[in-house]
């Protein structure tokens, strides 16, 4: 499955995109302004972008160009706007957007037009991200279909083994590692569900709906908050 930004100003968008897309197993990162989208793209490298053109800040055009102009337009960007003129949606494309899609958007053209979207994306060489100076240690081994990730634990430095299972498929693999690294983050922050959604760069009501989500046990967070 992708990681996917879903870039729009209306709540009520970002919510229902992000269930849709979540259901079909993709992460799903929400922005709701050019700013979030900015910090986003270079914090997740997603592997596509839903982007709403008409936005308060910075419109998604400009946002697009900016990307483009920059070089960081390697991914597929999706266009959306329920009062885009002919002339916006093609200026649009041709600065990069690989697709328009019209509000109200439908669940089938949405989902047509992600699958194209990943499709074109794996079919081009990505560039190799460089793994950050800070990064913390990561040791993987994979005897028969367990892999043991040694991971630093949330005090004094040492380093915690959590074992999971990749004789799973992709999405159930995922859903493990996502709650080992949530609930690794809350301890490390004692509970403090503001500081983890700041460190892992999501809004608070999309932290609280990931955590239900993963089964996270908000409970212990609480007491050690306490």
């Amino acid at each position: 499955m992708a990681n996917i930004l879903v870039v729009d100003d209306e709540l009520g968008i970002r919510d229902l995109l992000f269930e849709i897309l979540n259901d079909e197993g993709h992460a799903v990162e929400l922005a709701e302004n050019a700013a979030q989208a900015r910090e986003f793209r270079a914090q997740y490298r997603p592997d596509l972008v839903l982007l709403d053109i008409w936005m308060p800040d910075t419109d998604g055009v400009t946002l697009l160009k900016e990307w483009s102009a920059s070089g960081l337009l390697t991914m597929p960007v999706i266009m959306m706007s329920g009062h885009a003129t002919i002339d916006t949606a093609v200026e649009a494309t041709r600065i990069g957007a690989m697709a328009f899609l019209e509000k109200p958007i439908t669940m089938q053209k949405l989902l047509q037009a992600v699958e194209k979207g990943l499709n074109r994306a794996m079919a081009r060489p990505q560039a190799s991200t460089p793994r950050p100076a800070n990064a913390a240690p990561v040791a993987l081994e994979m005897p028969a279909a367990l892999g043991e990730v040694r991971v630093p634990a949330a005090h004094d430095g040492e380093m915690a083994t959590q074992t999971f299972d990749f004789d799973v498929p992709l999405r159930d693999a995922r859903d493990a590692f996502e709650k080992a690294y949530f609930e690794f983050h809350l301890a490390k922050e004692n509970g403090s569900m503001t500081r983890v959604a700041e460190k892992t760069g999501l809004e608070r009501t999309h932290l609280y709906r990931k955590l239900k989500q993963l089964g996270v046990d908000l409970s212990k967070s609480k007491r050690s908050a306490g």
